[in-house]
């Protein structure tokens, strides 16, 4: 029996096998990987995953789906689920109890949840080898915006600083139950190497990219007053009378190194 959608953990199920099958390739799970799922629902991609890779660890906060999934799995592989809120989970601390240095991460993210959930995998990248995870096409879009683009912003300058982002393919609405307002797609994320990582402190970037989105339409001079003046942000090799979006992500770390010159509250 299947359960039914429940609106408040904005639960859309995938059910195209078709579909199914093109992430399940993407992902290609092997034997000696920690495999987490995210959201498993009914189990669609966490009954594939799980055959691939023989185990599987999921994380899953409504609790009506759980037994479910334990029984469809029973035969299907090892499969453990942690019930609980993604946002609560330690990455980091789960791959070091588990004695594994970098997890593999997949799922098809609620979409009212799923910019959140991007900054808190983020946040863990030091402990995650890529993630695949399905969300609203609109995000994808924003995700891998290049600067200058009118969806280029937050979120896409903070995943490209730790990330590679490669959208792989779109997946229309009538693949799942219920079928969503939107378009969704399927992206790879695949944390940078240490070497092509910033060296300024995350705070600082995260500080210096909100507040020169939080009002785009104004110059990064007016955006960013409250941090850096227009002296400071021509230091960074920037001009004051740019806006955020035509800025590249490597723009935002000189920032951010400037501020942290000038940031007495350590």
């Amino acid at each position: 029996m299947n359960a039914r959608p429940k609106k408040s953990f904005g639960q859309h199920f995938l059910h195209d096998r078709r579909y199914i099958d093109r992430i399940v390739s993407a992902v290609a799970p092997r034997a000696e990987d920690f495999v987490l799922e995210i959201g498993p629902g009914e189990g669609a991609l966490t009954l594939p995953l799980l055959a691939a890779a023989g185990k599987l660890t999921a994380i899953e906060l409504d609790t009506d789906l759980i037994p479910g999934l334990q029984a469809r799995a029973a035969t299907a592989g090892e499969l453990h689920i942690i019930h609980a809120d993604v946002l609560k989970v330690n990455f980091t601390a789960l791959a070091h109890s588990h004695g594994v240095s970098r997890l593999r991460i997949a799922g098809n993210l609620p979409y009212y949840i799923s910019s959140p959930i991007l900054f808190h995998c983020v946040e863990h990248t030091a402990a995650i080898q890529d993630m695949h995870f399905m969300l609203q096409k609109e995000v994808v879009d924003r995700m891998a915006a290049e600067p200058g683009s009118k969806v280029y912003g937050r979120l896409s300058v903070m995943l490209q600083l730790a990330c590679r982002v490669e959208p792989l393919f779109d997946v229309p609405p009538e693949a799942f139950r219920p079928p969503p307002k939107v378009e969704s797609s399927v992206v790879r994320l695949v944390p940078l190497p240490a070497n092509e990582l910033h060296d300024a402190r995350p705070e600082h970037v995260y500080a210096v990219v909100k507040a020169a989105f939080g009002q785009r339409r104004k110059t990064l001079a007016n955006a960013l007053k409250q941090l850096l003046d227009s002296d400071a942000i021509r230091r960074a090799d920037v001009d004051p009378k740019a806006r955020a979006e035509t800025l590249a992500p490597a723009d935002f770390v000189r920032l951010a190194k400037i501020y942290g010159g000038l940031d007495t509250s350590d």
